[in-house]
């Protein structure tokens, strides 16, 4: 097990993602920030509270996307599939998308994603947010326009945000494959 980034270092990495939304997004009049459920959520609600703590009169539009029916993988699975929830309630058509995950890896979640947001509305454009991109892993030509960290890792290692609200703690662990 290797720490990749502890508690503070994952506090100042969030501030400088929203930073960079704030320099690239202005007042987000035409922008809107979606995490994708399930991980990407615990992400997003950090990035959201923490933009209209720095700005507290952004009109900034949030929702969290649920891809499970949208994933390329939904029928080969044995077990059943419990969605989470969806909760957009406003329309993409003509916004400047943030799609927002924890880990970027093969980018299979994110051409989910993609497909997923499309029944709310065309968007203007899209943009990713991730808090780790394991770089050389991806099966699909997708890439991140803001990263936390970019990090080398083996296709038996995981990477696993821990977050204070679920785990009791905030870091970034890498694991190998008989870890926990």
């Amino acid at each position: 097990m290797k720490r990749i980034a502890s508690a503070h270092q994952l506090e100042l990495t969030i501030d400088r993602l929203c930073f960079e939304l704030l320099e690239r997004h202005g007042d987000f009049q035409q922008s809107a920030i979606i995490g994708l459920q399930p991980r990407g959520v615990m992400l997003s609600d950090r990035i959201y509270h923490r933009l209209l703590h720095i700005q507290p009169r952004l009109n900034l539009r949030y929702g969290k996307l649920d891809i499970t029916f949208y994933r390329d993988d939904f029928k080969q699975r044995s077990a059943s599939l419990v969605p989470n929830t969806t909760d957009i309630d406003f329309v993409v058509e003509g916004l400047r998308v943030i799609l927002i995950d924890d880990v970027l890896y093969t980018g299979r979640t994110i051409r989910s994603a993609l497909d997923a947001m499309l029944d709310f509305g065309r968007p203007a454009t899209v943009e990713l947010l991730v808090l780790i991109d394991r770089k050389f892993s991806r099966q699909l030509p997708i890439q991140a326009d803001y990263v936390g960290k970019r990090i080398d890792s083996i296709v038996s290692q995981k990477v696993k945000v821990c977050w204070k609200e679920v785990h009791g703690r905030d870091e970034v662990l890498l694991l190998d494959e008989n870890e926990t």
